[in-house]
């Protein structure tokens, strides 16, 4: 183990640029098994995109260029089925398995779309542990498009507060000396405000952990197990991914998933060679409006969006899906051009608004340049 890095500092530059690909030396994870015998084939076609990504200010960068400038730990370009581009950097490689953070939330979304649960019955029918707090009247639906009206600040510099004591219960947060150790289960009985549901989106990843206690509770199944069955190996990954868990095995659901990042766009290629009609649910439900109102809007600019199952979505011709992970980690599906974008990073910010823009302005160009 890196001998600076600790469960105090691991989400802080410059000890993220090792701690996002070595998570399970430092919290306690479940295993997502692969199927060895079912692996997706992903033939490789390099090219160079020759793109010019505008910054805010100064000079057009390459691609190259940009992926130094967004502290990219691994990216790798689909075009067809077919790797058109692949980087790794910080001591990532092909076998190294990345934190997602929020891109979990869309795997949960996904999940809960292959199972198939009823979203417009309140959580509190599956887990009635949770009727005496915020969440006893929301349907599974307000969380998966985060539109409960839960009273929550998602603050991730936040150094006290409801969601410090929420990772501390994740076990990604360490205690502090003579504090009692907590577990993620138990610290829904601490969330009691709440507004109308069904509002504007409303950022609250607790939501996602709750839904990961909702499947666990209807299928009689461990989270990591289902996952494995139903999303790791239908969509031919080639390694097992892994999940962190807190002191009593609860996943986490909102932002422990890692994977490599050639099984990251594996699941973006299966999604759009199995399952189109699923994403194309995502591309045109959800409500803009509520997108518009919401507390996410500012942060990608006012651009035309709307949020679907714990998946993104920005509306055109050729709408774009993707998942969105603090720290820079991007998944991009482009079902109609057939274009997967997979993106890992350890920038020092959680959420980078200038380079949230960039992003997208690089996908933007190598649309363009694949299209």
């Amino acid at each position: 183990m890196n001998p600076q890095t600790t469960l105090a500092n691991w989400r802080a530059a410059p000890f993220n640029r090792w701690a996002f690909h070595h998570v399970r030396e430092l919290i306690p994870t479940a295993d997502i098994p692969n199927e060895p015998r079912r692996i997706r084939e992903l033939p490789v076609q390099k090219q160079d995109p020759e793109i010019r990504i505008e910054p805010d200010s100064g000079e057009p960068l390459t691609l190259a260029e940009f992926l130094a400038e967004t502290q990219t730990d691994g990216f790798i370009l689909l075009h067809r089925g077919q790797v058109i581009a692949e980087h790794y950097a910080n001591g990532m490689t092909e076998e190294s398995a990345h934190i997602l953070m929020s891109i979990s939330k869309s795997m949960l979304g996904l999940l809960i779309g292959e199972i198939g649960l009823d979203t417009e019955r309140t959580v509190a029918d599956f887990v009635p542990e949770v009727r005496e707090t915020a969440y006893r009247e929301a349907k599974l639906r307000h969380l998966l498009d985060m539109r409960a009206g839960i009273v929550w600040d998602e603050d991730y510099l936040a150094a006290s507060g409801p969601i410090v004591e929420y990772r501390k219960a994740t076990g990604w947060n360490a205690l502090q000396p003579g504090e009692a150790p907590s577990d993620l289960k138990s610290f829904y009985a601490n969330l009691r405000e709440t507004g109308p549901h069904g509002g504007p989106v409303h950022y609250v990843s607790p939501n996602s952990d709750l839904l990961g206690w909702v499947v666990e509770r209807a299928t009689g199944e461990r989270y990591a197990d289902l996952m494995s069955a139903k999303v790791w190996k239908a969509a031919g990954a080639e390694r097992s991914a892994y999940i962190t868990v807190d002191r009593l095995g609860a996943p986490r659901c909102a932002g422990g998933m890692c994977t490599t990042l050639r099984d990251l766009a594996r699941v973006g290629q299966w999604l759009i060679e199995e399952r189109a009609g699923w994403l194309r649910e995502i591309e045109t439900a959800g409500d803009p409006k509520a997108w518009r109102a919401g507390d996410l809007a500012a942060v990608f600019r006012a651009l035309p969006m709307r949020y679907r199952s714990q998946w993104y979505v920005l509306e055109g011709a050729a709408p774009l899906v993707f998942g969105w992970g603090i720290h820079g980690q991007h998944l991009f599906i482009d079902r109609t051009n057939q274009i997967v974008i997979a993106r890992f990073a350890s920038q020092a910010l959680p959420v980078d608004a200038e380079r949230i823009a960039l992003m997208l302005r690089a996908v933007s160009e190598l649309r363009k340049c694949l299209a």
